[in-house]
């Protein structure tokens, strides 16, 4: 048959009925003149808001569900010059803080003028009956954002790219975005979070840059070591970093070498040759390790310098104090932690690590000693300080980081004020980190890190606690006796058990099961397992113990993808838990809907908003207006997101267990299938366990947690900070 002919229409955009910033696909309803009836144009654009004038070009196609459509393979759209247009296009919510009734009266004042006041005499905005100042300023900053965002997103879209970043890229680029991404695209990679290399290479070979230039090596290169750091390296070998960048570029090795040798030139990475390895690191993570190593080492040769302690006296005095009967082991401990500068407690649930925190704390502030607590995530900070008595910030707030300008205000020139440093879940503390903590800690005090070494290590890079321990370089108390209201828990003897390489040992009998904390629900198949957990986190649990479904139940996953991954989890828990209501107000955004009630969970680090990596929250209210979404976390704290700085949050009703670290639940329901087989270790179900308070539920097969029991090998990570903690 004869190709159909192409034909033209032009039209007022009524309607965007879909739009993808992913891949750019729109269904638009189009006002066309001559035509009574809209008319529906399906195509691929970057940008694309109601109001806006439209030109295409196409064939005419009938779908059997949406009848006559005109499929575009051309189509431009421009800002609008009518007063229908104009109005459509500001009451769309693309401008922040204009809505339809704002877009109403805003014609009404200026007219077709409108554009031209907003962008060249703001000021006369406050004409306007409830504009004030604020108000004004917000649409003149966003009026100025969306210009430059659509030109990124024009720029993106015929690079073949995604435009849904285009917010962030500006954000981090500012007005010289296009200029920055030109002359080094694979800077894309290395700066925003959620553009991979692909997409950057991509964009690279539209803009004409030769798949073997050196250029695309070092991209290549960067991120590779890129991606170690998220899975947990400091540094590479640098025949793996070779052999990696190879694979992912697809280009001869002499070309990769000869970046990695300009790189090196250039300082851009570092090698160090150390415990026998040839390493390639970023330099952050080089002087992290270094700086670590040196600061413990040398404050561990220190005596202590607290006041003069009679320790019998002080023993019997806490003993008084808490009404707690020191045991052996928590006397030694004491004692240890009263004579060195530095020290080391470890030890699983149920030890004593608390009783023998708040002993130590107690005889030191008795002498006056100011101390300083605080832990990695703002759960684990208020349990401390709950279990204390005492404030407790979380590192990134002691630090003062951001407080004014970008950094850490607290550091080696602006220290501490303290005699002592207790971070508790050290376990989670990766070494940029711990770096910066140790740094900002005057030469004089004493340092107390607290942790559960057969944890999981921590989600960024490094096992810092780990390597500290095995170094001898720091001094160690390790707990282990289980205290006997502890043992009276099966969470802790289930979970002791575990950390031993034993399966866990669930009641036996229904007098057993009614007082029990930890259960076991052997299923097969996959969508067995789901169907399961959907009843128990719905109905059983909250029944059970009386607490909420959302808040207060946690499904912990050891892996994101698959039937039982947090991601096909959280849909299913989404619409059980919280399903879409007509006429609320929800927003879709980089794969997820987020409704009113929802629980979230922060992905990344906002030292802006003061909101980390793992912080849960709920979604206290959707505002399409001003295209914001607010979400109260933990504390009655209000945050609020820009519906383009949605791709920080994710749903929460399943996370994965490292998202868990540092935090407690009052239940929990683990899935264990042989899906997971790759990530199937010990020490994650053992982490898993520990986040439970009151109730532990594992849902699955028992081969795979007979596997999950017996896999002491969680890989090793490529560090040298305990060469360098030995003196290597």
């Amino acid at each position: 048959m004869p190709p159909a002919p192409l034909d033209q229409v032009s039209g007022l955009v009524e309607r965007v009925t879909f739009h993808s910033e992913e891949t750019g696909f729109a269904v638009l309803r189009v006002q066309v003149k001559g035509r009574r009836e809209l008319v529906t144009v399906i195509g691929t654009l970057a940008s694309v808001n109601a109001g806006e004038w439209l030109n295409a070009r196409g064939v005419w196609v009938r779908d059997k569900d949406h009848g006559l459509q005109l499929k575009a393979d051309v189509i431009k759209c421009s800002p609008p010059t009518s007063r229908e247009g104009m109005e459509k296009y500001l009451a769309s919510g693309m401008i922040k803080g204009i809505g339809p009734i704002y877009a109403r009266k805003l014609l009404e004042k200026f007219g077709e003028t409108i554009f031209d006041v907003i962008e060249h005499e703001s000021a006369r905005l406050e004409e306007v009956e409830g504009i004030g100042p604020g108000r004004r300023r917000r649409i003149k900053a966003a009026w100025l954002e969306q210009k430059a965002v659509r030109e990124i997103m024009v720029f993106l879209h015929a690079h073949g790219v995604s435009t849904s970043r285009a917010v962030r890229i500006y954000k981090i680029y500012g007005d010289a975005a296009i200029e920055t991404v030109r002359a080094n695209p694979y800077r894309l990679a290395k700066d925003i979070p959620g553009i991979g290399f692909k997409t950057a290479d991509t964009v690279a070979q539209k803009l004409g840059i030769p798949q073997d230039s050196v250029l695309r090596a070092r991209g290549g290169l960067v991120h590779t070591l890129l991606e170690a750091t998220e899975n947990g390296h400091c540094a590479l070998p640098r025949d793996v970093l070779l052999e990696s960048a190879v694979r992912l570029l697809e280009i001869e090795g002499a070309i990769v070498t000869a970046g990695l040798d300009q790189m090196l030139a250039e300082s851009e990475v570092v090698r160090e040759i150390i415990g026998g390895q040839d390493l390639i690191y970023l330099p952050a993570l080089q002087r992290a390790e270094a700086g670590i190593a040196s600061s413990l080492r040398a404050r561990a040769a220190r005596p202590p310098r607290y006041p003069q302690i009679d320790l019998p006296k002080a023993i019997e005095w806490v003993q008084q104090k808490t009404g707690k009967e020191l045991a052996p082991s928590q006397r030694d401990a004491l004692s240890k932690a009263l004579n060195s500068r530095v020290l080391i407690i470890t030890g699983g649930p149920g030890v004593g690590k608390t009783t023998l925190m708040q002993s130590i704390l107690l005889v030191l502030r008795a002498k006056k000693v100011r101390c300083a607590l605080c832990a990695p995530t703002g759960r684990a900070a208020k349990r401390l300080s709950d279990a204390t008595g005492l404030e407790a910030k979380t590192i990134h707030r002691l630090l003062e980081f951001g407080a004014g300008r970008p950094g850490f205000m607290r550091n080696a020139e602006r220290p501490l004020e303290c005699d002592l440093l207790v971070a508790d879940e050290a376990s989670m503390i990766d070494v940029p980190l711990l770096y910066r903590l140790l740094q900002a800690v005057p030469p004089e005090a004493h340092v107390i890190l607290v942790g559960d070494v057969d944890q999981l290590p921590s989600v960024g890079p490094g096992s810092a606690l780990a390597d500290m321990i095995e170094s001898g370089a720091v001094p160690v108390v390790r707990l282990t006796e289980i205290f006997r209201q502890a043992a009276a828990s099966r969470i802790i003897v289930n979970a002791h058990r575990i950390n031993a390489g034993q399966l866990p040992v669930p009641a036996e009998n229904e007098t057993e099961r009614a007082e029990s904390d930890f259960f076991l629900f052997e299923r097969e198949a996959p969508e067995i397992v789901q169907s399961t957990l959907i009843e128990l986190v719905s109905r059983r649990i909250p029944r059970k113990l009386g607490v909420d479904p959302i808040r207060d139940v946690q499904v912990l996953c050891p892996m994101n993808r698959g039937a039982l991954g947090t991601r096909e989890m959280n849909l299913v828990l989404q619409a059980q838990l919280n399903p879409a209501r007509p006429g609320e107000a929800a927003v879709e955004r980089f794969g997820w809907q987020f409704r009113l009630g929802d629980k979230v969970i922060q992905t990344e680090n906002d030292y802006d908003k003061d909101v980390f990596n793992g912080d849960i929250g709920q979604v206290s209210r959707v505002d399409p207006e001003e295209r914001e979404l607010i979400v109260r976390f933990e504390g009655g704290r209000d945050v609020t997101y820009d519906f383009n700085e949605l791709d920080q949050l994710s749903l929460a009703y399943a996370i994965t267990v490292h998202k868990s670290q540092g935090s407690e639940f009052p239940a929990i329901v683990v899935p264990l299938s042989l899906q997971h087989y790759m990530l199937l270790q010990r020490n994650l179900l053992y982490t898993a366990v520990t986040r439970g308070k009151r109730l532990v539920v594992l849902v699955g097969q028992r081969k795979a947690l007979a596997i999950a029991v017996k896999n002491h090998d969680s890989g090793k990570r490529f560090t040298a900070l305990l060469e360098r903690l030995k003196g290597g």
